[in-house]
């Protein structure tokens, strides 16, 4: 039918028009809840839709996920452009992580912070942690789960935001991820001063609980108040370099949470892992999303090492 948007036409293909009719509704649902908060964007329909049909498959309403691939190939097919993420340079990095590390004020954030720069993980996993999914012995974290945090309500109920647990976005993100020195450091960091402030995780979600990184509450911590952190983060340190110096040598750009994963996969490009090692410690299902990475780091690092060349060509 002329005009009829792409998407519904994919679902006729696989629903019928009882589960086609519940399906839409259900997105049209989410995607206003979503934008009412300011929270809908291209990832939403990237990984929202396809959680949320996929939880259709697994109770039975739909026979398979109509969404499997095809958004992928729909962007393509569009040329959708998403805003490259950048993450923070080793210098970057440094000042983010020390000034942390001394502040009165922002030390507290400084270990689940550190954590995401040296693991890699998603936000939702790390905020999901709990005390008995890392070993501190063999320095292995077990990643499998992931806490989400998202409006509830629908018409007549007005029950809101709140977490649950769900299973991790693929398969392939059901992983153990090994701790470096810095991050186990975190870790016994976070455990003694929740020890000295006689601090406990107070919530249960979905029969999870003793989360490891818990508010001043005990309650679990989630995305926005972590990046709402980041951004003060990064206004009152910027503000402190000025303080010694007119033009500082280093300062921290805008970034996010997500950003922090970018730069742990960035680090392990320059150190040259493996690229499949990067996979699994990552968690990627499909190894072209950490090759289209480690393209973009070589691009950079092949950037950074033929600045200054040019007065050894010069005759």
């Amino acid at each position: 039918m002329e005009g009829q948007p792409m998407r519904e036409k994919t679902y006729h293909l696989y629903l019928n028009e009882e589960e086609r009719s519940r399906v839409i509704q259900s997105l049209i649902e989410l995607k206003n809840n979503l934008a009412a908060q300011g929270r809908y964007t291209d990832a939403v329909d990237d990984t929202v839709l396809h959680q949320v049909l996929q939880i259709a498959v697994d109770d039975d309403f739909i026979r398979n996920n109509p969404s499997d691939n095809v958004l992928r190939e729909l962007k393509k097919a569009h040329c959708f452009q998403s805003e490259k993420r950048r993450a923070l340079t080793k210098l970057e990095q440094e000042l983010f992580l020390n000034f942390m590390k001394t502040h009165p004020v922002y030390e507290h954030w400084y270990p689940v912070f550190a954590v995401m720069i040296g693991t890699g993980l998603r936000v939702g996993e790390v905020t999901g942690l709990r005390w008995c999914d890392i070993d501190m012995e063999s320095g292995m974290i077990d990643v499998n789960h992931t806490l989400v945090y998202y409006d509830h309500r629908t018409e007549g109920s007005k029950s809101g935001c709140y977490f649950n647990v769900n299973t991790t976005k693929t398969p392939a993100s059901m992983r153990q991820v090994p701790m470096l020195g810095f991050v186990k450091e975190a870790f016994e960091h976070e455990k003694q001063k929740q020890e000295d402030l006689g601090l406990h995780c107070e919530v249960t979600i979905d029969g999870y609980t003793d989360f490891i990184f818990i508010n001043r509450f005990g309650q679990a911590q989630h995305q926005a108040t972590l990046n709402k952190a980041i951004r003060r983060i990064i206004r009152d340190c910027n503000d402190e370099q000025f303080l010694h110096s007119d033009e500082p040598d280093v300062l921290l750009p805008h970034f996010s949470c997500h950003s922090l994963r970018h730069t742990f996969t960035t680090r392990m490009c320059e150190a040259g892992v493996n690229i499949k090692v990067i996979q699994d410690a990552l968690g990627h299902s499909d190894i072209s999303t950490t090759l289209n990475i480690y393209a973009d780091v070589t691009k950079e690092m092949i950037a950074a090492e033929f600045k200054g060349l040019d007065s050894y060509f010069k005759v």
